[in-house]
């Protein structure tokens, strides 16, 4: 009674509902148009994470350790006249890009020199900043060359690779700014390409993140025009009517701009998950018009089933009223409560820890809710409006081929049950088997194809200078000057150096010990042979180059970038020493074995009583993050499964019905979960992602039969089979045309340059076959076995 008065409602009022909601509308267009990009690493960590605080607390006190942007040439020519000097041409032109605080490479390499006369060490260029001939060149290779210093930094002499570090201010690369100075470098790269034909590699957070972050922008375009014109192609085929077509698109384009806007009104900008928000309001927007439509339709049907066309026409405003009033009285509560499911499955991510996917939470569920108001509203108001519905408007009802496949469905379910349950263990013995076979696993650039240049990009350093991703140790000795004047410590700090360097996956460390290590080559007139850990006795000699970083040299701006260099490696107490180090992405599964042995060697070396030692930077922030996010989608799904669950028991008041609507959606998720583990997909965030969405998705279907189901129950005495029967033909055609338009727009996913984004869309895909099937085929059957073993008990 209540939905029907709402209908009376809607239609009464509607010029007014009609009003409000395009003056709605349009300041949430007005606000979607000043929805951002977001140009700040992922916020996987909440605030008073103890990781981020160090994180923070690091950045504080060194400066941002994501700010390098690399640049990689592979070639046995560069000390060649021509191509060095282009070599130097590039540094000086990428110098003058604003946002590039420095250029660390070859060409600006400097020296540690003793001055015979004062016996202190003066810092100088290798090779003077202007163009040089061979001669000049070659002198200065000579030099650069026994200096081990630079190796694994610059240069491999192994591979003939060499190295050219950007840093970056951070204001620009945290704000729009960086994508000018990121195409500026790209046109400066381009430039040495064209003169030199060297294959130029681009890597580093700053290049990675805008690349990215400006696909995440295309991709959302894309997938949102795709997704309406893959809707407005299937409601044309379904409706055979253009009004029905841009009624449905209304409704979605609407939602579309409330989801934007409601990203502006909360100050959220645009990510890889926010992006996703769109195309899924298409998505699951278009059901919600299918669903009134086909009840549109069946309705005037059935009103005007035996009537003539003169007396259809004279009657067509009260039978096309009535109509409407049926819509809304019979989908106002089914679209209700699928509506606030899927909601619920997006929703709970609000209630996570991690930030980026409470906004993902928040907008995704308030909108979804949203869609059904918009659909409650301008649906019947609109329709109110247009002609009644055409015989060719509803033939789609006598789909013959939809029919026949119906009626199977039903004798399956009527006649082998057994076959049916037996074949659904056997699904599911296989699926349960693959999950024992699932692992968890992500990349920092996990999501790009493996073809890619980024990754192809990033390869090159992980070969060459094994790698891009910023780690960094700090050692807090817990005494003002306990590294300088503690030689132990500085014993300490090299011991655990070398073992980092020792690892594959982890470049050669930079840190104090490899500045005195440069110094006492120094001091030693050059000889390469010296250049090693100074012993207690070299210290004196080399005290001054501790103070270097307060002292003023007259060497020039080179010694001013050296010493600056140098004192990044202390603090201003020099009670803490900090070593930065570069390492391959390795991904979370291996990562954490490789974590564990670094703590054990720190612990040998450092023991807690006496030190204070932190692991952080982006690698270690990184791994944490992933696993936040993991546990968080975890506990959303159980807390979705729950409060779906008590949703549906709050619908239908009835345990037996509750338990038989969730077995039909666990099971595609169990089968989806068995496919990752058989196929090799492992767990990410992108991934476990997948469940939470297809169970608010998919229970729609369950929903939507069970209402028709529990409706038509009191029109066939309560009998349980002849209903069933019933609801598979009077909600099957339906059910089957929601899950084509929800599947193919799942697919649209599966074009993403996005790893995540691909196994979004085929997974969800494959979760929602899976879910048609066995709403349609699996529910029947146990609403009959149910039925049967309750009625024996009765007896």
């Amino acid at each position: 009674m209540m939905w029907k008065q709402t209908g009376r409602f809607i239609l009464k009022y509607r010029v007014f509902l009609l009003v409000i909601t395009a003056l709605l509308t349009t300041v949430a267009a007005y606000w979607a148009s000043k929805v951002g990009l977001s140009y700040e690493f992922s916020r996987a960590i909440p605030t008073n994470h103890p990781v981020n605080i160090a994180y923070q607390q690091f950045k504080k006190k060194y400066g941002e350790d994501g700010n390098m942007l690399v640049i990689g040439i592979r070639t046995d020519q560069l000390f060649s006249e021509k191509m060095f000097n282009s070599y130097r041409q590039l540094q000086d032109g990428l110098k003058k890009i604003p946002g590039v605080e420095d250029v660390i490479s070859v060409p600006t390499a400097i020296n540690l020199v003793k001055d015979a006369t004062s016996e202190k060490l003066t810092v100088k260029r290798i090779f003077p900043d202007e163009a040089m001939n061979q001669t000049r060149i070659d002198s200065g290779a000579a030099v650069f060359q026994q200096l081990p210093f630079y190796q694994g930094l610059l240069y491999n002499p192994r591979t003939h690779a060499y190295l050219m570090g950007l840093r970056m201010n951070k204001e620009v690369i945290n704000s729009a700014k960086r994508d000018a100075a990121i195409a500026a470098v790209k046109r400066e790269v381009a430039a040495f390409q064209s003169a030199t034909g060297i294959d130029v590699k681009l890597s580093g957070l700053p290049y990675i993140r805008t690349v990215l972050a400006a696909r995440i922008a295309h991709e959302m375009r894309y997938f949102l025009a795709a997704s309406i014109l893959l809707s407005a192609f299937i409601l044309i085929l379904f409706f055979r009517s253009f009004s029905s077509m841009l009624l449905s698109l209304s409704v979605v384009i609407i939602g579309v701009l409330f989801s934007m806007g409601t990203m502006h009104l909360f100050g959220y900008s645009i990510t890889l998950l926010t992006a996703l928000i769109p195309p899924l309001i298409v998505v699951i927007g278009i059901p919600n018009c299918i669903y009134f439509l086909n009840k549109f339709h069946t309705s005037w049907n059935e009103l005007t089933e035996g009537l003539t066309e003169d007396i259809v026409k004279v009657r067509s405003a009260e039978l096309k009223r009535q109509a409407l009033e049926h819509m809304v009285s019979k989908m106002g509560v089914v679209t209700l409560f699928c509506n606030l499911a899927a909601a619920v499955g997006f929703a709970v991510f609000a209630f996570t820890r991690s930030e980026i996917l409470q906004e993902f939470g928040a907008v995704a569920g308030i909108n979804i809710m949203l869609l059904f108001f918009i659909s409650l509203v301008l649906i019947p108001s609109v329709l109110s409006f247009l002609p009644p519905p055409k015989p060719k408007h509803t033939r789609y009802l006598d789909n013959a081929r939809l029919n026949r496949w119906l009626d199977r469905l039903e004798k399956w379910s009527m006649n082998h049950r057994n076959a049916i349950y037996s074949a659904t263990l056997v699904i599911v013995a296989i699926a349960v088997a693959g999950i024992f076979r699932l692992q968890g696993n992500a990349h920092m650039v996990d999501d790009v194809p493996h073809n890619d240049k980024i990754y192809t990009d990033l390869k090159f350093f992980e070969k060459n200078f094994k790698g891009v991703m910023p780690l960094e140790i700090l050692v807090n000795t817990k005494k003002k000057y306990g590294v300088t004047r503690n030689f132990g410590n500085l014993v300490k700090i090299d011991s655990l150096s070398q073992y980092l360097a020792a690892k594959k996956e982890i470049a050669r460390p930079l840190s104090i010990t490899e500045g005195l290590k440069f110094a006492k080559q120094a001091f030693y007139e050059g000889d390469s042979s010296n250049y090693s850990m100074p012993s207690e006795f070299d210290l004196p000699g080399l005290s001054q180059y501790l103070n270097m970083g307060s002292s003023q040299d007259t060497a020039g701006k080179g010694a001013s970038t050296f010493t600056r260099l140098l004192s990044s490696f202390m603090d201003s107490a020099k009670q803490e020493a900090r070593i930065s180090v570069n390492m391959a992405d390795v991904g979370s599964h291996q990562l954490p074995a490789l974590m564990n042995g670094i703590q054990k060697r720190i612990h040998e070396l450092f023991p807690a009583k006496d030190y204070d030692v932190t692991l952080t930077g982006t690698t270690i922030t990184f791994l944490e993050g992933g696993q936040f996010i993991i546990n968080g989608l975890k506990e959303s799904i159980f807390w979705a499964f729950l409060l779906i669950a008590l949703c549906m028991l709050y619908l239908f008041r009835s345990l037996r019905i509750l338990l038989c609507s969730l077995i039909p959606n666990i099971i595609p998720l169990v089968i989806t979960a068995g496919v990752m583990g058989w196929a090799g997909i492992p767990l990410k965030p992108s991934t476990v992602l997948i469940f939470s969405v297809a169970l608010g998705i998919a229970i729609d279907i369950t929903i939507r039969f069970l209402v028709n189901y529990k409706q038509e129950l009191p029109g066939h005495d309560n009998e349980v089979a002849p209903t069933v029967v019933q609801t598979i033909h009077s909600t099957g055609i339906s059910i089957l045309y929601t899950s084509m338009v929800l599947i193919a727009g799942f697919v649209i996913f599966c074009f993403s340059n996005f790893g995540g984004t691909q196994a979004l869309g085929w997974l969800t895909s494959l979760t929602l076959i899976t879910a048609t099937f066995t709403n349609l085929i699996l529910l029947p059957a146990l609403l009959i076995s149910f039925s049967k073993k309750k009625t024996k008990k009765n007896r």
